[in-house]
């Protein structure tokens, strides 16, 4: 099993900053260790749900176009948890947030699914 449980979202004025912090726990999380991946998505009000940014083991990082350079994610492997930094806000950052988790080893993508956080970005 693998719980996550994502904290952080609100409201916030264009230009602001909000942090998510997504804690995960479970017999199969933690039996991935090195092998899972811990990432950020999203969906907009009427739109899919996007890719924003993920984070390996070992920290490599990656992210969608539309947040580099004003997102940063993290993780603290000793406490299970990844965070989504995000600064310099915009009205069309708002949506529902998800953290997801990947087992690396079993090459079905993320299939590991938080309960979302709302993120809204007034202009």
């Amino acid at each position: 099993q693998v719980q996550l449980v994502e904290s952080g979202g609100g409201l916030v004025q264009a230009g602001g900053s909000l942090r998510l912090s997504c804690a995960a726990s479970g017999r199969t999380f933690s039996s991935m260790g090195p092998f899972s991946s811990m990432g950020w998505f999203r969906q907009p009000p009427g739109k899919e749900r996007e890719f924003v940014a993920d984070c390996k083991w070992g920290g490599h990082t990656y992210y969608a176009d539309s947040v580099k350079g004003r997102f940063t994610i993290s993780r603290d492997n000793a406490k299970n948890t990844v965070y989504l930094q995000m600064n310099s806000l915009k009205p069309e950052d708002t949506a529902v947030y998800y953290c997801a988790v990947d087992d690396t080893r079993q090459g079905r993508g993320y299939d590991y699914w938080g309960q979302g956080t709302q993120v809204t970005v007034s202009s």
